[in-house]
């Protein structure tokens, strides 16, 4: 009897417990099939898995994370762990393991595009890491010395090409054990990092008038026009308007410009905002023409997050009259988004989609919405059902455009959910549903922001553009936790060179405030977290869509979505996202972008477990000799600086700053 890998022919009876057989062998004695525990050993899929992180579904004893048999290179394997990149398990081992050993590659199930890096740390030492290896590659065998090792970590990355069906496989994984009497590993939790004050200051509210916001703005003419004049101050303010264009006019009480653009072109105009104190003004130049959407990222609310399958109208009008009581509205947060569980369980006689019990009148609820100033956006999908299973918009797409034209939406999420590629994974295949649905939309005669979701699939941020998207899904859904947000994150790195005034990378939803999918509980992250998650989605240029319930806002919650020097960054109307620009083994970042203004925006990151010194060169980020340095949410200038600035950055922290001397072309 020969074993299906020649890494597996050590003479060993250890060895023996990576129980790999070939299905079209015939039946293999019973140590090869995995009935039985090998000397010593522990199989790695005898361990509780709940506490292993996986990019995209929940890792698996025994099957691949799309929950079938393990397969590698047409071998199956009976046991192993199946999980998706980004992924991490840590076991306690009580320095009692003498070796771990498993063959790991991309699952047979995955498609082409599936690329990994596992790697095996012992005691916080990377022990093993295999490089990149893709779903042609053959698998590789791992054998790690665990004599005297105390913790060991399990990892598998996207080798930085994002996670399109980065299905990794542990396969034939097992721990073995240095003698019979050794107790059990067993699988932890990393001790979270203590909960330190957040690295922020909360500034006193200034009754004076401001204008917040984007400074550019897109519509097709002879298309509706909705905005609402994002300003600040106490008492009643009140609104003129310098150069607006033909076909708009302003409601001075209320801010709201409403009317059609008359005809093609740009026009700078400049907004007031006045009370008893004084007043504000703002140039926002508002762009003309065919697909000028979304030239500063989409910033709202949207319903997944917190309702889930709970959303119903009333949860809507409630968000909606919460952006604006909240004051969340007058710092640019406008768009109210239903996400999946709306739609009717058949079509009519007609083939039109309909509201279900929950949504008995759609354009009632999108009137109450626009009355408000606010845009509302709805969800769908390309197949024949959504996520959750409702009606979706597959050889409807022409209808399904027009109708949310007819009810008065202005956003569609599309999600890829059961449409079917039928095998054929090429950028044409993944292209084919997204640009029909572009062809829709092109059709009707009103304004609809497009936002693909599907999951990064196929490099989409290379194609997104030239589809028709105005930001598209580069990751996974995101979960409340610090494995999730930082994965998300890390993955934007490289991506940077695909956005851009209306195009934008998309990381997922805000996972600030009370959420729950349902379940509602605070957030999980900590202050500082929160702090790096809200900094960091600005800095990559993403669309702000919180997902937490607006009727419980707290304070520090109100006032992370209200820092508009960090908010400014998002929307600058350069539309340059930031990429890395250097990093450290410790877990320091620094991550810089460009802005309009002459100035650069550098956030300094620290995602390892102890306070530490980060720094940022001028070199890395474009500039050189000295520069004023301020700090975005101390709220403060901190000096000038030769060639670096360095800062103590807290665990799991941030420290946002903006870099240069702004030249105030837009003030």
């Amino acid at each position: 009897m020969t074993f299906s890998r020649a890494a597996f022919s050590i003479a060993t009876a250890t060895l023996l417990t990576l129980s790999c057989i070939n299905s079209s062998r015939a039946q293999a004695p019973d140590i090869l099939t995995g009935a039985n525990a090998p000397a010593n050993g522990v199989w790695l899929d005898s361990l509780n898995l709940a506490k292993m992180s996986s990019g995209w579904m929940s890792a698996l004893a025994g099957h691949s994370v799309g929950k079938n048999p393990i397969t590698l290179d047409g071998v199956t394997y009976i046991h192993g762990v199946g999980t998706h990149a980004i992924s991490d398990v840590t076991i306690d081992l009580h320095g009692d393991a003498a070796r771990f050993e498993s063959e790991v590659g991309v699952d047979d199930e995955a498609t082409p595009n599936g690329s990994v890096v596992f790697n095996v740390f012992t005691d916080g030492k990377l022990a093993k890491s295999t490089g990149v290896i893709h779903r042609a590659d053959k698998p590789q065998f791992i054998d790690v010395n665990l004599n005297g090792v105390k913790k060991l970590k399990l990892q598998v990355t996207d080798a930085d090409d994002g996670i399109d069906n980065d299905h990794a496989d542990w396969a034939g994984a097992a721990i073995i054990m240095a003698g019979a009497g050794a107790a059990k590993p067993e699988t932890i939790v990393t001790p979270p990092v203590p909960v330190v004050p957040p690295r922020m200051t909360y500034p006193a509210f200034d009754p004076r008038p401001e204008i917040h916001g984007p400074q550019v703005l897109g519509t097709t003419p002879g298309r509706p026009f909705l905005y609402m004049i994002p300003a600040t101050g106490a008492g009643t303010i009140t609104f003129s308007a310098h150069n607006l264009p033909k076909g708009l006019a302003l409601n001075k009480r209320t801010g709201i410009v409403t009317g059609s653009l008359a005809k093609p072109g740009t026009t700078m105009v400049e907004f007031t905002a006045s009370n008893d104190l004084g007043k504000a003004t703002r140039k926002v130049e508002i762009v003309g023409g065919v697909h000028k959407l979304a030239l500063t990222p989409p910033m709202g609310w949207n319903s997944w997050n917190v309702w889930a399958d709970q959303v119903d109208d009333p949860k809507v009008r409630a968000a909606a009259d919460s952006l604006v009581s909240s004051g969340l509205a007058a710092h640019g947060f406008q768009y109210v988004n239903i996400d999946d569980t709306w739609e009717s369980a058949k079509r009519d006689d007609q083939g039109r989609i309909h509201g279900n019990a929950k949504f008995p009148n759609m354009s009632a609820l999108s009137s109450y919405v626009h009355s408000k100033g606010l845009r509302i956006g709805i969800y769908s999908s390309p197949g024949p059902t959504t996520c959750g299973g409702y009606l979706a918009s597959f050889q409807h797409e022409d209808q399904d455009a027009q109708t949310y034209s007819d009810w008065g939406f202005d956003y569609l999420k599309y999600d890829s959910c059961s449409y079917d590629y039928h095998g054929d994974y090429s950028t044409e295949s993944y292209e084919k549903p997204y640009a029909k649905m572009r062809a829709s939309l092109d059709k009707v005669q009103r304004d609809i922001l497009y936002s693909f979701c599907q999951y990064g699939m196929g490099g989409v941020s290379k194609w997104g553009t030239a589809t028709g998207g105005n930001c598209w899904r580069t990751t996974g859904d995101i979960t409340d936790n610090w494995r999730s947000m930082l994965g998300n994150m890390e993955q934007q790195n490289g991506l940077e060179q695909y956005a851009g005034p209306g195009h934008w990378n998309d990381p997922d939803m805000l996972v600030v405030g009370v959420l729950g999918w349902g379940n509602q509980h605070p957030t999980k992250l900590t202050p500082n977290e929160q702090l790096m998650h809200i900094t960091q989605w600005c800095m990559i240029a993403s669309p702000l869509l919180i997902g937490c319930d607006m009727t419980k806002l707290d304070k520090f919650t109100l006032a992370i979505l209200t820092n508009d020097e960090a908010l400014d960054i998002d929307q600058d109307p350069l539309g340059k996202a930031a990429g890395r620009v250097s990093s450290d083994s410790a877990g320091g970042e620094v991550w810089a972008r460009p802005l309009a203004d002459g100035t650069h925006a550098v956030s300094l990151l620290n995602t390892g477990e102890t306070p530490m010194n980060v720094t940022a060169k001028w070199a890395d980020i474009g500039v050189n000799g000295k520069q004023p340095v301020r700090d975005l949410w101390l709220h403060k200038n901190v000096g000038s600086f030769n060639n670096s600035y360095t800062v103590m950055v807290p665990s799991h922290g941030v420290v946002l700053v903006k870099v240069g001397k702004p030249n105030n072309m837009w003030k």
